[in-house]
């Protein structure tokens, strides 16, 4: 799955809740909110302060370096 800031929360939940810990850490602390579900990743940023690119960034960092080690593995 490509992850965008057009993404939902949702989406990207349903497809690998560890992705909830790196927006945590981003300081996004409601991943669990129901209402966050429909928002964009962009969407979501805005109302946080929070800046989408680099969210995003961190995110794809995650999920390379997720992917990268069941290459290696």
């Amino acid at each position: 799955m490509e992850i965008t800031k057009a993404t939902t929360m949702g989406e990207m939940l349903s497809y690998d809740m560890g992705i909830a810990g790196v927006l945590m850490q981003c300081g996004m602390h409601c991943v669990g909110c129901p209402s966050s579900y429909g928002e964009s990743l962009e969407m979501a940023c805005m109302v946080h302060g929070l800046d989408p690119d680099e969210v995003l960034a961190t995110i794809q960092e995650y999920l390379a370096d997720k992917e990268s080690s069941k290459t290696e593995a």
